[in-house]
């Protein structure tokens, strides 16, 4: 076959970057081309831009080489001394050139290799890419080191590596090197061998990484991990600590040896993840140790629950023949060991196991260690609890309750008082958590309920051996009865403390914690810890807090009122206002104003929340106690709105609030003076009619007794716009009775010339043409007045019981109400003759007269 042609054009203009310290470094610009040395070799020259004759590159194209493209202009690869290079070339043009030269050379070089006897033979399939490493020896690790690492650069060369590693029990053969380099106090031979060893673990290979965990390798695998060449001046101590035989404690001997290996091949899988390899781990090993210890974990756990005699064995040793103390620590941290494991495996097998342990006494385990004297076993002890409590919380919510029936010492009473006397502030916080799951009224078993939807047998097999689940409220409510006092005893020992100043660490912490727990049970025990508290007086212990030094304490108070206040109920709202508990809170407020910081600011969103709930009680009673402190408060706006809302809610009706009301002479609203209207005689500025209105006034005959042919007789004009029009109403219906019997079918009619009166509205409702000459506006008011007076003096006293005041603006309603008063007004604007006084048409149901009603 011929040799492979250089490409064409084959000066292509590129910068050559070298990996130094993971940053990339420009080793300069020149001009790449591919070079044919013979059949079995091509290389990669790159000459200098500025001096032709100085090579900034000479690479060797392998087989093997993990070359990549990235984008179109980039080329990467890693040197056979482990050396990451990147070209960067200036047109893609010239990438893509080199690029298809270097996969026509791989592809020659990989055809014309020869089969090396290492090929794959278990599928019938040849293996494309063999590994041949040199034999295992001192003098021969640089060339180890290199081959691996040109191999790890692709998946084939990885897999294949792989193969010949575990084919060749080539592990096993490096192991010694260790030993003879460490006599030889060869440092480099050291560091070569930590890194080989990493490159291996490095594969992601299962098998691999299952072979350095056993008994007969692990040891030399992590002697070589012990020299790590990025910290060439440090040694680790990693096979003293595998090898310490007194950090393996068998509790209970077990029988199965396979078992006993998995445990210690987890236990150094985990070191080995967590410790050797943590701060070099990739994703893809990562993920491989993780499913190896799970697997592992889970087949230590099933198989030891699943044995009756261990477990009794086990748990019999909390029973009061045994007297070695040690022993019963060592058998609780072995539990909770086997409760954290049980978190990750399957609903049913965890559930199982649970019940087992349950069976077997393990309530009576909790109680032995959350009084024990040593802290680490209380902390195991309140693992176990919360653990159990997570999977299943009614599950143990029955078992307290059975207790409790049988006059026993209930767990909620050991966590309460583990809670008040612990020292240990961890304890503490999951002794609350643990307080507030048990009290939960929607807490349920999750997994049981999954379980439920899958395996209804199971969970029958699992329930049988429970008694009936009582009900929530009668454990919550024996809670109150008996339990409730005791816990929140510290807070009623406040009423009598002059001073807050001296709270020792462990007291801020109990109190925290209560005021937390405090605030959940007002979330989900409404009507049980509103009395609870009212009965006990907490609140106002709460507010006590406030005076501590202690911030994160204050906060917890805080958090309490604004829990009530968020709640918008009356009985809590009273009880804060009732006894003035927002003084403590105010104080805090000017304490830390105007300073941004997170006390000031969950103050100033407690009464931000106040304003923007609208909550009257409170604004009124903010207001009234402490209006002249909020005044002094103007870096924000807060407090200057809640005056605002207090004085809009207790100030007297406005002018304009009246004008908009419909008000009558019988009802206990007071009228508006005669004829005034926004303080205007006539109505000025009345807005125009509703468009609703326009049906009322344009109806037939039958509707509102007007004849056909006084309707068009409006000179043009809307018929809804002598609404507008209006005189004050109470003038007009006592003016229309008097001439309703006079005239009673022509609007037309003119009444008197010296009675003239020019009404115009707002909207520019057409003017008409008056007769008399004009005269000066205080005349004329004072003359309208007067007419006005004569008209009221002849009215009867039954007519005047019948007037009604109507705006403009007012809505059909209020005129379909003075409809069934008897009579309907109107404007005559026809005609030439004098214009401006009302006159009346008398309603077919009425009388003559305007008395029908």
């Amino acid at each position: 076959m011929a040799l492979v042609g250089a490409p064409a054009n084959d000066r292509k203009r590129v910068k050559v970057y070298e990996l130094k310290n993971n940053d990339w470094f420009d080793r300069g610009t020149g001009f790449c081309r591919g070079v044919v040395v013979n059949q079995e070799e091509a290389k990669i020259l790159v000459s200098s831009e500025d001096d032709p004759s100085r090579q900034l590159l000479e690479t060797k194209i392998g087989k093997d080489d993990g070359y990549q493209k990235q984008q179109d202009t980039l080329i990467v690869w890693t040197e056979t001394n482990g050396t990451d290079m990147a070209l960067s070339f200036q047109e893609p043009e010239g990438c893509a050139g080199i690029w298809d030269f270097v996969n026509e050379v791989q592809s020659r070089l990989q055809a014309l290799a020869p089969d090396d006897g290492l090929s794959d033979d278990v599928n019938g399939e040849q293996n494309n890419t063999p590994i041949l490493l040199p034999s295992p020896d001192l003098g021969n690790l640089p060339e180890i080191e290199n081959h691996m690492r040109a191999a790890s650069g692709t998946p084939n060369g990885r897999e294949a590596l792989a193969k010949f590693v575990l084919s060749q029990d080539y592990i096993r053969k490096m192991i010694p090197l260790v030993e003879m380099a460490e006599d030889l106090e060869s440092v480099s031979d050291l560091h070569r061998l930590c890194s080989i060893m990493k490159m291996l673990i490095l594969l992601n290979d299962t098998s691999i990484i299952e072979y350095v965990v056993t008994d007969d390798v692990i040891l030399g695998v992590v002697g070589a991990l012990e020299y790590d060449p990025d910290f060439p001046l440090h040694k680790a101590n990693h096979r003293q600590y595998l090898s310490d035989e007194s950090k393996f404690k068998e509790v209970v001997k077990i029988e199965e040896q396979f078992i006993k290996k998995k445990i210690h091949y987890t236990y150094r899988l985990q070191y080995l993840k967590d410790v050797v390899l943590a701060r070099i781990l990739d994703d893809p090993t990562f993920s491989v140790l993780n499913s190896l210890i799970f697997y592992h974990q889970v087949d230590i756990v099933q198989n030891l629950q699943a044995n009756p005699s261990f477990l009794k064995e086990l748990f019999g040793i909390f029973s009061p023949k045994e007297h070695n103390l040690q022993r019963k620590k060592d058998a609780v941290l072995f539990i909770q060991q086997c409760c954290a494991i049980a978190k990750s495996i399957q609903a049913n097998a965890r559930a199982q196991l649970y019940q087992n342990y349950i069976n077997a006494g393990l309530l009576d385990v909790i109680q032995f260690a959350l009084k024990h004297q040593d802290a680490a076993v209380r902390v195991a002890g309140t693992d176990i609890l919360v653990a159990l409590i997570d999977h299943d919380a009614l599950m143990v919510r029955t078992l307290v309750f059975k207790a409790i029936q049988e006059k026993a010492k209930p767990l909620t009473d050991t966590l309460i008082e583990l809670l008040l006397i612990e020292v240990d502030l961890g304890v503490k916080a999951q002794m609350a958590d643990a307080i507030k799951i048990l009290l939960d009224p929607n807490a349920n078993s999750a997994s049981i309920e999954a379980l439920s939807r899958t395996n209804s047998d199971f969970l029958a097999k699992v329930r049988g051996s429970l008694p009936s689940i009582p009900q929530t409220d009668s454990f919550i409510q024996n809670f109150y009865d008996e339990s409730a006092r005791k816990l929140f005893q510290p807070l009623k020992d406040l009423e009598g403390r002059e001073s807050m100043d001296d709270l020792t660490i462990q007291e801020v912490s109990l109190y925290s914690h209560l005021v937390e727990v405090l605030c959940f049970f007002i979330r989900q025990h409404s009507y049980r810890s509103k009395y609870f508290i009212l009965s006990e007086g907490l609140a106002a212990r709460v507010a006590q807090l406030m005076n501590c030094p202690e911030k994160h304490l204050k906060l917890t108070a805080l958090k309490y009122f604004r829990t009530c206040i968020g709640l918008h109920d009356e009985f809590h709202n009273r009880q804060i206002t009732g006894n003035r508990l927002f003084e403590p809170i105010l104080q805090i407020l000017f304490d830390t104003m105007p300073r941004d910081n997170l006390l000031n600011s969950a103050c100033l969103e407690l009464f931000e929340f106040i304003k923007r709930e609208n909550i009257k009680m409170i604004i009124t009673h903010l207001v009234e106690t402490y209006r002249d402190r909020l005044e002094t408060v103007t870096y924000v706006d807060t407090f200057q709105s809640l005056i605002m809302r207090y004085d809009q809610m207790h100030e007297p009706p406005t002018t304009q609030e009246l004008e908009n009301s419909f008000t009558s002479v019988d009802s206990d609203t007071p009228a508006r003076p005669v004829g005034l209207v926004n303080g205007n005689k006539w109505g000025h500025g009345l807005k125009e009619s509703d468009h609703e209105e326009h049906p009322y006034f344009t109806s037939d005959d039958d509707d509102d007794g007007l004849p056909s042919s006084v309707k068009p007789a409006l000179n043009g004009a809307s018929p809804v716009r002598p609404l507008v029009n209006y005189p004050d109403d109470d003038g007009d219906e006592d003016g229309m009775d008097i001439l309703a019997s006079s005239a009673p079918s022509s609007v037309a009619h003119s009444i008197s010339t010296s009675t003239q009166t020019q009404v115009n509205t707002v909207e520019s409702t057409a003017k008409s043409e008056t007769s008399s000459p004009p005269e000066r506006a205080s005349e004329k008011r004072r003359r309208e007045e007067d007419e006005e007076d004569e008209l009221l003096a002849t009215l009867p006293s039954s007519s005047s019981k019948r007037r009604a005041s109507v705006n403009s603006s007012s809505s059909t309603k209020s005129l379909r109400n003075l409809r069934r008063k008897g009579s309907l007004s109107s404007t005559k604007d026809g005609g030439g003759g004098p214009k401006g006084i009302p006159i009346v048409i008398p309603l077919k149901s009425g009388g003559e007269g305007g008395d029908g009603d």
